[in-house]
């Protein structure tokens, strides 16, 4: 089978999945569930995990240029390690569906919506993640999805307020991580409003 075919066959299986992620481990960590209910919900989390890295191993067989395609698919192999990036594959299928139809192909536009899709679901993602890691451990102060919510937005536009903070080893790594996507957000939009307002002057200019 070539590879091109397998991806075409997976694509929809992967954002199924992706999704069945994000459900059950809202479901997990929302709800601090317990006994049948959290077996349940750390079963579909883990067969989610299974189908990442079947599509990882089964992409590796199949390319021609394995090195290459390493290199390239760097997101692939994170959305295995780590799995709080597999809700992100989302936003792929959401790029190419919807912002076609409804910003008319326009480049800005659909690198500024789907730069805000982003943040939200990271910021999101990284809620539920370090209230996962941090809501037992001794001399924690994120307890709550509000308190989880608050660190996270404070964290990624870079305030760091400091009332809430990660105590766990887990919790500081989710921190950097977050952080340095908040830096790397900042500076796309930056770069974006350079870019709309270089056009603005242009299309004001006189002939």
């Amino acid at each position: 089978m070539e590879q091109a075919r397998w991806q075409q066959i997976v694509e929809r299986p992967l954002n199924l999945a992706a999704l069945a992620f994000l459900i059950a481990y809202s479901w997990r960590v929302i709800g601090n569930l317990e006994g049948t209910a959290a077996a349940i919900a750390n079963a579909v989390v883990f067969a989610t995990w299974l189908v990442f890295l079947v599509n990882y191993l089964a992409n590796l067989a199949l390319s021609t240029d394995r090195r290459r395609w390493l290199r390239s698919h760097v997101f692939e192999l994170l959305a295995v390690i780590l799995p709080a990036l597999r809700p992100l594959r989302l936003l792929r299928y959401v790029r190419l569906r919807h912002f076609e139809r409804t910003v008319g192909g326009a480049f800005r536009s659909r690198v500024s919506i789907y730069l805000a899709a982003t943040i939200v679901l990271l910021v999101y993602m990284a809620t539920l993640s370090v209230l996962d890691m941090e809501r037992s451990a001794t001399g924690a102060n994120i307890t709550t999805f509000g308190d989880g919510l608050w660190w996270s937005l404070v964290t990624v536009t870079s305030v760091g307020y400091g009332d809430y903070y990660p105590v766990t080893l887990q919790g500081r790594i989710i921190a950097a991580g977050l952080m340095l996507c908040g830096i790397g957000m900042l500076g796309l939009v930056t770069a974006a409003l350079a870019s709309w307002i270089v056009e603005r002057i242009e299309k004001t200019r006189p002939d």
